[in-house]
């Protein structure tokens, strides 16, 4: 895990200094609101229907457990006792008062946090594969180069001021849990025929308004020139990038309206401008001493089967159930990767309590190697547990309501804070989930139903991801009443796709039982094996659409 070196240390602590000011500034009236917009927006600080909040950055989504322990002291100090886990690997806090926040961003700089650059025209923070640096199959560590990315970006004087936002991902393994095609640019780890490692790029991703699945611009870039490459790209978006239409501004319309080939060709050239001066070729004992943060931890030899794990399923019904949906297989013999959910049956996707966090820093230092990580589908994960002590991490989480056993299936769903903070949504997003993860509770239904994710956003800004889920929903208004338009196929992995609508909107009244037409019509007709996406992809849409409007 990265460690702050002095330059980091300066660089919060002056942000935390200078925001301090902005904001005294601010509550004693000096400064208007619309003044202090911009300043307040360059510190992650967001003014929603309700109240002012606050979005701290977790890069790559990898937490030690005293960092986890401070966010569960900020939701007792500063907000509501709770915080909410995000699709960009996040937390959001809602209720932070404005005149406490620079304490509040004092102490997140005590254990090497920030909410830099996590909202305005900049690039946000960086997000990657979950399960980075423990799954069998990954080329490398994608957090490596992630680092490397943030400390390139973070306050890049030609990028600080772009066009619109601008998100990167980055996966190292060939199942991407990172929805690296969804991004602005989403790079792939990969090695080269010489088996040397570097990155394939893909451009132009996106959702909102108009959604594009990235193009792929070159199949390899060098590990030392990537930096050189991602500056060409900046600057190609940077120079022609829209600025007169914040609807049009993304890196995404650029793409689509010049084309692949185009992109390309203009990219390249300005590569080659900027790998001849040299200026960005990073040194590789710059790679190796960042490398070195995310070697391998002091993983135990231990045997790769455990006879007291096996015992315990076979005693614990509930923990079977645990283990088959929430447990992957860890690339270290007697080691597992263990997934918590944050939707529990009528919860609120991805919050969780001072008492719930508190609890998780516990267990990934007792037994996770003490790190903790954040997921874009608003989980978190112990990474490193030994098999022999899984039961007992199992039994904490439960006593927490932390042990919902449906990683991947239809309640673990991913939902933007809808109306019900937001002031750009058209509809509660909210609600909708907890009573979707209702109807279907059922666990043994659901795992019948097998994987299948279903997104929802309370407006078109798709905060939800609804493009694409396998069954994605997007809350409209219509007169002053909510409805939802239903989309079906889309995808966020390494096949991303983009769903299509199947028709008009449901009422608020209407969409649970619409839900639950999509689900029957696909267990009626799937084939055996078949999850949702591939019974979708096999007959498309024409069966769903006629049973929904029957």
């Amino acid at each position: 895990m990265y460690r702050y070196d002095e330059f980091d240390h300066k660089l919060v602590a002056d942000r935390v200094n200078q925001f301090r000011g902005q904001v005294e500034r601010r509550v004693s009236g000096a400064l208007t609101e619309d003044q202090f917009k911009p300043l307040r927006l360059m510190n992650g600080v967001y003014l929603q229907l309700h109240a002012y909040m606050l979005r701290v950055a977790i890069p790559y989504g990898t937490l030690c457990s005293a960092q986890m322990r401070m966010l569960a002291h900020i939701a007792r100090k500063y907000d509501r006792g709770y915080g909410h886990f995000t699709t960009r690997q996040n937390i959001q806090y809602n209720w932070p008062a404005l005149d406490k926040i620079p304490d509040l961003l004092d102490e997140l700089a005590g254990v090497e946090m920030h909410a830099i650059q996590t909202s305005g025209n900049c690039i946000r923070n960086v997000t990657s594969d979950q399960y980075a640096g423990a799954i069998e199959g990954e080329v490398e560590d994608p957090r490596i180069i992630s680092e490397i990315i943030r400390q390139w970006s973070t306050f890049h004087p030609e990028f600080t001021y772009l066009p619109r936002k601008f998100k990167i991902a980055v996966t190292g393994h060939v199942n991407d849990r990172a929805a690296i095609k969804l991004h602005d640019i989403g790079l792939v780890v990969k090695r080269n025929n010489d088996g040397d490692i570097g990155y394939e790029v893909h451009v132009g991703g996106g959702q909102g308004r108009t959604p594009f699945v990235a193009k792929k611009m070159t199949d390899f870039v060098p590990k030392a020139k990537l930096l050189a490459y991602l500056e060409a790209v900046m600057r190609v978006y940077n120079m022609l990038g829209r600025r007169d239409n914040s609807y049009k501004a993304r890196i995404k319309i650029l793409v689509h309206e010049t084309g692949q080939e185009e992109m390309q060709r203009l990219i390249e050239a300005e590569f080659s401008k900027i790998d001849a001066s040299q200026m960005l070729t990073v040194p590789q004992e710059e790679i190796d001493r960042i490398s070195a943060y995310f070697a391998p931890p002091a993983f135990q030899t231990l045997a790769a089967k455990s006879d007291g794990f096996t015992q315990a399923q076979s005693q614990d019904a509930d923990f079977a159930r645990f283990v088959r949906a929430n447990v992957v297989a860890h690339k270290q013999a007697g080691y597992a990767i263990v997934n918590i959910s944050l939707k529990p049956i009528g919860g609120v996707p991805g919050d969780a309590t001072d008492a719930q966090m508190d609890v998780i820093a516990d267990l990934a230092e007792k037994y996770s190697l003490d790190e903790v990580r954040v997921t874009h589908e608003q989980n978190l994960v112990l990474p490193h547990v030994k098999l022999d002590e899984l039961k007992t991490v199992y039994d904490a989480l439960a006593a927490h309501d932390l042990a919902t056993a449906n990683l991947g299936l239809i309640s673990d769903q991913i939902a933007c804070p809808g109306l019900d903070y937001c002031n750009l949504a058209n509809a509660r997003s909210i609600p909708l989930a907890q009573e979707i993860s209702e109807r279907f509770a059922d666990l043994d239904r659901q795992y019948d139903i097998g994987e299948l994710k279903i997104k929802i956003s309370g407006c078109i800004n798709a905060c939800g991801h609804h493009h694409v889920g396998h069954i994605g929903i997007l809350g409209v208004d219509k007169k002053g009443t909510e409805f939802y338009q239903i989309s079906l196929g889309g995808a966020a992995d390494e096949n991303a796709a983009i769903g299509q609508i199947t028709g008009r909107a449901f009422t608020e009244e209407d969409i649970v039982d619409a839900i639950e037409t999509v689900v029957t019509t696909y267990t009626d007709l799937r084939a055996d094996g078949e999850r949702f996406i591939d019974t979708y992809n096999r007959l498309g849409m024409a069966p769903f659409k006629e049973r929904l409007y029957d």
